[in-house]
């Protein structure tokens, strides 16, 4: 059963009119951050209680649509705030993007492009914004990729990818892996998260997605990362550790129709490992966020926001203002949404890399053709011939892409 979030502080007491009608008139500081918060609980569906205490309990589970719902605001927040960027570079994402009636014609060949330039960064961060989760700047180890369709002239992009330095501890992950804190610090190096995976459209309605989901397990993208790592040495034992053993994602949405089913030569690419706790800052909405800095910049609190000083800047903000308002700052953080987590494994003796029983990886040596063709006579022929699906590849017009 969920615990309920409750506070009680005579100071700053919330009258229950002024809770149910987000009344901020004559409001101390301290009374609106509560105000916030809890209209943010209850826009997520979390039950009030009034009484000696004010109490917000979450519900057993959210609805994949309340999911959505709060996904969408925040990616709205995001595009508000970089609309003017994004207007100005939408251009340069409609000339890389293909028309629909030429996609039917092409015998899809997929290259990847490493982001290195700085029109290449352009073009990644303005097709993230068009996904529904919220685009978001990754801190510590990334590359990012554009995957182009080198069947078709202008060599369109397909989509994109990104592997960044995993999340230190999720404990379904560690569990699966055999990671106490020692082993899982000494030999995380060895892993990535995908922290973006999809495809644009038209491809997307040809199951692009699970194309690029794919090409992840491929030797190219083992390399890719071999040659960016090569020579750099960790900081607290100054190991060279450039070899890639395996790569986690997440999904949002409970079972994921894009990494579930994968298989190659019989076995699952993507491996359901368990879920994440929930702890996040997906729903607490961005006003309410800018009105805890305020808050703590009035009681002349830093939060820091710089990387090595803690987990997540904003999450460190969403605790301390929690915590002096009266909020378990604990639950405030931890009922976000879980997370479905998979893991692909590049290599046959995972396990025993990441627990530093061995140090020699043996890599499934996947090629990126082998792959793509596995793809082609998988999912594609077949996704190809449904007339609703060709109504749609057919009707996308580059010059309507809009975010």
């Amino acid at each position: 059963m969920s615990l309920p979030i409750n506070f009680i502080d005579n100071k700053f007491l919330l009258k229950q009119d002024d809770v149910l009608n987000f009344s901020l008139e004559d409001k101390t500081p301290e009374q609106r951050i509560k105000l916030f918060i809890i209209r943010d609980l209850i826009n997520l569906g979390w039950d009030i209680k009034f009484g000696k205490k004010i109490e917000v309990v979450p519900p057993e589970n959210y609805d994949k649509d309340i999911i959505k719902q709060t996904m969408s605001v925040k990616r709205l927040e995001i595009i508000k705030q970089n609309r003017i960027w994004i207007d100005k570079n939408i251009g340069i994402a409609r000339a890389n993007l293909a028309n629909g009636n030429e996609v039917m014609f092409s015998n899809i060949d997929p290259i990847i492009e490493v982001c290195q330039t700085q029109k290449q960064r352009d073009l990644f961060r303005i097709f993230r914004y068009y996904w529904s989760s919220p685009h978001s700047d990754y801190v510590g180890r990334r590359i990012r990729f554009i995957i182009r369709d080198n069947a078709l002239p202008n060599k369109p992009v397909i989509g994109i990818a990104a592997l960044g330095s995993p999340i230190i501890r999720i404990p379904d992950r560690d569990d699966f892996i055999g990671w106490n804190r020692q082993t899982r610090t000494k030999n995380i190096i060895y892993t990535m998260d995908a922290y973006v995976i999809g495809a644009l459209p038209p491809y997307n309605y040809l199951l692009g997605g699970k194309l690029i989901s794919i090409l992840l397990a491929s030797n190219e993208i083992r390399k890719i990362y071999e040659d960016r790592y090569r020579g750099i040495t960790t900081i607290i034992d100054k190991r060279e550790a450039n070899s890639l053993v395996g790569i986690f994602t997440t999904s949002l949405y409970g079972k994921s129709s894009q990494y579930n089913r994968i298989t190659y030569n019989k076995r699952l690419l993507y491996q359901p490992i368990g879920k994440t706790k929930g702890y996040g800052t997906l729903h607490l909405s961005k006003e309410t966020i800018q009105e805890m800095i305020k808050f703590l910049n009035l009681k002349d609190i830093h939060v820091d926001n710089i990387y090595g000083n803690g987990p997540n800047w904003v999450m460190r903000v969403i605790k301390k203002a929690g915590e002096l308002v009266g909020f378990d700052s604990e639950l405030l953080l931890k009922h976000s949404f879980n997370r479905n987590i998979y893991f692909l494994s590049l290599t046959e003796n995972y396990k025993e890399i990441l627990n530093g029983k061995i140090c020699e990886p043996i890599y499934f040596n996947y090629s990126k053709e082998e792959l793509v063709d596995y793809w082609k006579n998988r999912w594609f022929k077949k996704r190809i011939e449904r007339t609703d699906v060709r109504a749609k590849v057919i009707k996308f017009k580059q010059q309507e892409f809009i975010i």
